[in-house]
């Protein structure tokens, strides 16, 4: 992966490819469309940590709307921003407070804010193996992608009830999902067919139009943000810091910030590849700001990035205008309204939506023993001149070892539905098929000195 400078957010004082892409009307409509692609992950659990009283959303909305102009101005990539996963499942199945909820951001954030400032993070971005970052990576694409079957997608019927939300919505949305992959240009891989900004719409339209059809009282649609400061107690950090903030750290540490760095340097090659030490200082600062006036604990996401490419984004301009959209929402729009449209989005729509993002992300995987995988590069030297960087040649048996270690990271993954384990089971199983490697080195290095001092005895003082 390519390093950064010392300075974690060394390409802040150049804009040239966000203002390249506002200012050009096809990129410009790529960047709208890519800005959306996540929406399938995170208003599922948005809503549904709203509907538990477990975040504020207008509160949500207006610092992540603000993290994400700032990131989008600060990484010049489309990185997104996505609900921190493991807290938000304890949250919404507990019904934990406000308190509670960040508190466990609190603690995740804290943290990975001291790793980052000390160099922890960096070092641990070095030391993790590349087919264990491939794993994760493939194994967060394929978790999306059961995710979208079982809970966005299998409770849905052929037919209605509701009109708006069954699986005819989800064939109309795979079949537009089709033509935008025929119609993606060959050269530059942008989707001529801003696919999740159709959808986008469409769905609104649904949500809008079943809104306006419910019989009961409509809640009002202005509503100015009046934000609430919080303070958790010391039994709320407590509970949020053991029950949810615990599991959330590896998933954080591993797929939030090490692999996205590793992503961003695979998707977007011609961009400013971030380091793990920004990503973790801006998972700190974004939570650290926001928690205290009841915001959902997020943090970066390789599926959000994969999303966001997959559907068009290639810039920083696209998250810039996502921001300025819910800091708007957030600022003038009621709660009430934007819960109420919300929960009548069409679920068939945002199913396909996910399984489009994981399978992007679980293609970097083929990249394993190619180009994708900075752990073979090796200076290519031509006629005594290093003329950059190619792939090193390698064994099938060592192909088929990296293969192995990336498979059962993923199978770790998949199994125990926790990315610590997979982690911990390709780390294992790529120590062991080092071993024997590492102890022969060690044998012939002994071998070596011994034979230097057996020469130096035969030649005498």
């Amino acid at each position: 992966m390519r390093r950064s400078s010392l300075n974690p957010f060394h390409h802040l004082p150049s804009q040239s490819l966000n203002l390249h892409s506002l200012s050009t009307p096809s990129l410009l409509l790529s960047e709208v469309s890519g800005s959306l692609g996540d929406l399938g992950t995170l208003l599922p659990l948005l809503i549904a940590l709203t509907l538990t009283n477990s975040i504020s959303l207008s509160t949500t909305l207006v610092f992540t709307g603000l993290t994400n102009i700032l990131t989008g101005l600060t990484f010049r990539i489309p990185l997104p921003l996505q609900p921190m996963k493991a807290i938000a499942a304890v949250a919404i199945a507990r019904s934990f407070t406000k308190e509670e909820t960040v508190s466990a951001g609190l603690f995740v954030s804290g943290i990975i804010g001291f790793a980052a400032a000390t160099g922890l993070l960096r070092w641990v971005g070095h030391v993790i193996p590349i087919p264990v970052v491939k794993g994760i990576q493939v194994g967060a694409g394929l978790s999306l992608v059961i995710s979208a079957g079982t809970t966005l997608l299998a409770p849905l019927s052929w037919t209605p009830p509701p009109w708006r939300d069954n699986l005819l919505w989800a064939v109309g949305a795979f079949i537009l999902l089709l033509l935008t992959a025929a119609t993606t240009s060959p050269t530059t891989r942008t989707p001529r067919i801003p696919f999740a900004l159709l959808v986008f719409t469409i769905g609104i339209i649904a949500a809008l139009i079943s809104l306006h059809n419910n019989p009961t009282p409509h809640p009002s649609i202005f509503g100015l943000w009046h934000p609430q400061p919080l303070l958790p107690s010391l039994t709320d950090f407590r509970t949020g810091a053991l029950t949810a903030g615990l599991g959330q750290l590896p998933l954080t540490t591993l797929n939030s910030i090490i692999a996205v760095a590793h992503l961003a340097a695979d998707l977007l090659p011609a961009s400013p590849a971030p380091s793990t030490t920004g990503l973790g200082l801006s998972v700190a600062a974004m939570n650290l700001a926001g928690a205290w006036f009841g915001a959902m604990p997020v943090c970066h996401g390789s599926g959000g990035l994969a999303a966001q490419v997959r559907f068009g984004a290639r810039s920083g301009a696209s998250v810039i205008m996502l921001g300025t959209a819910k800091l708007l929402l957030g600022l003038v729009v009621s709660e009430a309204w934007l819960v109420g449209c919300l929960r009548r989005f069409p679920r068939g729509v945002l199913g396909i939506m996910v399984i489009a993002a994981g399978v992007e992300l679980a293609k970097v995987g083929e990249g394993l023993n190619g180009a994708g995988a900075r752990d073979i590069w090796e200076e290519d030297v031509g006629n005594g001149v290093t003329s950059g960087k190619r792939v090193r040649e390698s064994t099938e048996a060592q192909r088929k070892d990296r293969w192995m270690v990336m498979m059962v990271t993923v199978a770790g993954m998949l199994a125990f539905k926790n990315d610590a384990v997979g982690f911990g089971a390709g780390l294992l199983w790529h120590l062991a098929l080092k071993a024997p490697e590492w102890w022969e080195e060690r044998i012939r290095g002994g071998r070596s000195v011994r034979l230097e001092e057996g020469r130096a005895l035969l030649e005498g003082p």
